[in-house]
């Protein structure tokens, strides 16, 4: 599941919360923003890994942690909290990587 910034209808709350609820939390997750708008939750590659091509990326989230996952899009502040970090860095972030907490 993935997001298309580049489109303004396609950033809502909904997309958001199906996106971390698509996600496992049994493994590292990071969501990533591609220079071409693609918003997603990586669990192959995470951290500075394979970082060409990003435009940002969100810290990575461990294993077992809460961040994704159906309950974790269950969580409105959670969800809020992606949903504003993604409005507020897209298309001009102020770093590659970025810190919410």
């Amino acid at each position: 599941m993935h997001i298309d910034l580049t489109n303004p209808k396609s950033l809502t709350m909904a997309a958001v919360r199906q996106m971390i609820a698509s996600a496992s939390d049994d493994q590292h997750t990071q969501l990533r923003v591609t220079k071409a708008g693609i918003a997603y939750i990586s669990s192959c590659v995470v951290g500075g890994m394979e970082v060409n091509g990003l435009l940002f990326r969100l810290e990575t989230w461990a294993a077992g942690s809460g961040y994704v996952g159906n309950v974790a899009a269950s969580d409105e502040v959670w969800v809020t909290q992606i949903y504003n970090a993604l409005k507020q860095n897209w298309p001009n972030p102020p770093f590659d990587y970025i810190d919410i907490y």
